[in-house]
């Protein structure tokens, strides 16, 4: 049985890796336990059903298991989901590092979903269609195990070329469908209304993106909006990188360097 969070490496724990999804826990354990060679690292999973929840879950983990305060690495949604924690917990976070993060602004998303079928091909997306068929219809109970294949299915779109590929964590897997449901609903709300975007008026810690240029999440959806509103702000684009920079076979090594530094 795992705990939550998950830690690797010992006391004190000063870096904080956030999984994606929503509703994706353990995808980013390969990145956590890679980085305990030098570091301790606290791998916090997501169990609860809002934003406001999950916001809420991360602060009382940080505070009950970390050195504070903290480096916060978030990556696709928790990487969006560190942002919204360091807008409200700013004495909790000394840097917010965004991997392979959502674009802020709505316009830069619209291409996202196109990108991915283009690259699919006719079988993928048969699949995906069968897989989206399967989440919405009302007569299939286990949801979750759709909602895994779907989301291996879009990493092979996401990607450039992967070493390995990611496991959603059996153990606090049982309610990945609902939870992505619920939560993502909330967060497309948030940036739909640019009140995601304008939480970073909040947020005046250094804040670094790492983004792979194969990524079907536009790069500049994040640079440019956020270069606009943070007081400071970096980014870095990898080559031959996609979604998971830490699994990608051209890309690992540059990433883990160019996180390592701003991890020192």
């Amino acid at each position: 049985m795992y705990s939550n969070p998950i830690k690797h490496g010992h006391e004190p724990y000063q870096i904080a890796v956030i999984h994606g999804g929503p509703g994706a826990p353990g995808t980013v354990t390969d990145m956590a336990e890679q980085l305990s060679d030098k570091f301790s690292v606290l791998e916090p999973l997501q169990t609860a059903m809002s934003v406001d929840g999950q916001i809420r879950e991360l602060r009382a983990m940080l505070k009950k298991h970390a050195k504070l305060p903290v480096t916060l690495i978030g990556h696709s949604w928790g990487a969006w989901l560190a942002f919204m924690f360091t807008a409200r917990y700013p004495a909790y976070v000394s840097k917010l590092i965004l991997v392979s993060s959502g674009p802020f602004e709505e316009n830069y998303a619209r291409s996202i979903m196109a990108t991915r079928l283009e690259r699919l091909g006719e079988d993928g997306r048969q699949e995906y269609l069968h897989l989206s068929t399967s989440m919405n219809n009302p007569a299939v109970r286990n949801k979750n195990a759709a909602f895994a294949k779907f989301g291996k299915l879009i990493s092979d779109a996401d990607s450039f070329e992967l070493e390995s590929m990611w496991e959603i964590n059996p153990v606090f897997g049982h309610d990945c469908y609902d939870l992505n449901k619920r939560v993502w609903e909330e967060a497309d709300y948030l940036r739909r209304s640019k009140k995601l975007l304008n939480m970073g008026k909040d947020i005046h810690c250094p804040v670094v993106a790492i983004h792979g240029n194969y990524d079907p999440h536009p790069y500049e959806g994040v640079k440019e909006p956020l270069s606009q509103i943070l007081d400071n702000f970096r980014s870095i684009l990898l080559e031959n990188c996609g979604h998971y920079p830490w699994l990608e076979r051209h890309a690992s090594r540059e990433f883990y360097q160019v996180l390592e530094k701003e991890l020192e």
